[in-house]
């Protein structure tokens, strides 16, 4: 039997009715019975890909579980495609994004997955909601490394309403 463990989970999307996009993923996590905390949703600028691409909503999730890290990949590869995500352009717009961020006590390099994410400490739309869920995990001064954040608090998911940009 393995132990139930903290797995953080990055969400973000851009396209369509984002609020929507996520709270489906979620309810859809809280639905499979995991203890689930949720960081505020943040408003980022995008990070690569396409010029023309609008902002984006992120957020991190905490959830509780004994699944190992592919199940999680799966998981969340399930949870993009219930959005209908297509992938066409590599950091393009997407209905949603959900990635593998850390699972305490494992880790995992290989060509399709890596635990912990080789990037979150890098990123300021993953550090904001990250911070707020998994504060032992960031750098109290982590803004302090950045110029520019194009970070801003939208508010708990549960206030926000649909969007359709």
């Amino acid at each position: 039997m393995t132990d139930i463990r903290r797995v953080l989970l990055a969400l973000g999307s851009n396209l369509g009715d984002r609020v929507g996009f996520l709270r489906s993923a979620v309810d859809a996590l809280v639905a499979s019975g995991e203890a689930v905390v949720c960081s505020p949703v943040y408003e980022t600028d995008p990070v690569g890909g396409p010029d023309d691409q609008g902002p984006y909503l992120n957020m991190v999730v905490a959830v509780r579980s004994d699944a190992p890290a592919f199940e999680w990949l799966e998981r969340a590869q399930a949870l993009e495609r219930a959005a209908g995500r297509v992938r066409v352009v590599r950091w393009g717009p997407r209905t949603l994004d959900v990635d593998v961020l850390w699972i305490d006590g494992e880790t995992v390099t290989t060509d399709t997955l890596e635990v912990p994410h080789p990037r979150m400490f890098e990123r300021p739309f993953v550090l904001a909601p990250l911070a707020d869920v998994a504060p032992d995990l960031v750098d109290p001064d982590w803004q302090d490394r950045f110029d520019h954040l194009g970070v801003w608090t939208v508010g708990p998911l549960d206030s926000l309403s649909a969007d359709s940009r």
